[in-house]
């Protein structure tokens, strides 16, 4: 794969459509931030932008870093294609004074005029489709009040009216090993199945004072991870509490137990 001229602004595709925007910019901050200061990510959700961002770095080293520690990274289970951009972001051609004013797009405001008549037309048009979805949603009986005789839950009387399910809310970090006492030793929880060593050591290894990652052998979903310091091991918590390794994982960070 060609990786283009280096300069302060690197391309990243092959992301996660599946993402919400504000989510991948937030987690491509939290990972990319590591090596060096950030001036600005840009991604958009339309059609022809989504699964890529340009993440633009203050530096040209620190882009050139990013861009060789990150590749194939794998990030909400797909591997990160990076590439240098072709030109320089508007906020770095302002810097170096070379900013130039692009072409704007057709606004609005130039496309044909509608009348106040068809407008109103096709507003009312909109709510009345609107209107049929939500009835269709949620069904005819929701809009009917209920018949003589029923009781407020809907149900006839002498009906037997079963209690709902209890909610059961699965165990994110086991008291065994999770803790809240701050030490330099952090416990994770809700990792993927078959989450591997590799994966996690470079997501920590960037904060300083990262030791080791230690997964447990026949546990699942949980890992280890330690740092020089109470402070560094804290920094790190902050940061990646909840970084989705995979897109219905929600990582969990606690202080280990001692």
């Amino acid at each position: 794969m060609e990786l283009g001229q280096p300069n302060n602004t690197i391309y990243v595709n092959n992301l996660n459509e599946r993402v919400k925007l504000n989510e991948l910019k937030k987690y491509l901050f939290a990972i990319f931030s590591k090596f060096g200061n950030i001036l600005d990510i840009v991604a958009l959700k339309n059609l022809r932008m989504r699964g890529q961002a340009f993440i633009i770095f203050e530096d040209v080293e620190n882009a050139k870093k990013a861009l060789t520690s990150m590749q194939s990274f794998p990030f909400y289970e797909k591997p990160l294609r990076i590439q240098f951009a072709k030109s320089d972001s508007d906020v770095v051609a302002k810097r170096k004074g070379t900013f130039q004013e692009r072409p704007k797009r057709r606004s609005d405001s130039d496309q044909p005029s509608i009348s106040k008549k068809e407008k109103r037309r096709q507003q009312l048009a909109l709510k009345q489709e609107q209107q049929r979805l939500l009835k269709q949603q949620m069904g005819h009986y929701a809009t009917m009040p209920p018949m003589p005789g029923m009781l407020p839950t809907g149900l006839p009387p002498g009906m037997p009216m079963f209690p709902p399910p209890p909610i059961m809310r699965p165990v994110l970090h086991p008291p065994i090993f999770g803790g809240e006492m701050p030490n330099n030793i952090l416990f994770l929880s809700n990792l993927p199945n078959e989450t591997p060593e590799s994966m996690l050591t470079m997501l920590f290894k960037a904060y300083n004072g990262f030791r080791e990652v230690r997964l447990i052998p026949g546990r699942d979903g949980i890992a280890f991870v330690e740092f020089d310091t109470e402070n560094q091991a804290s920094l790190a918590k902050d940061t990646l509490q909840g970084f989705k390794i995979g897109p219905e994982k929600p990582m969990q960070i606690t202080f280990a137990k001692k």
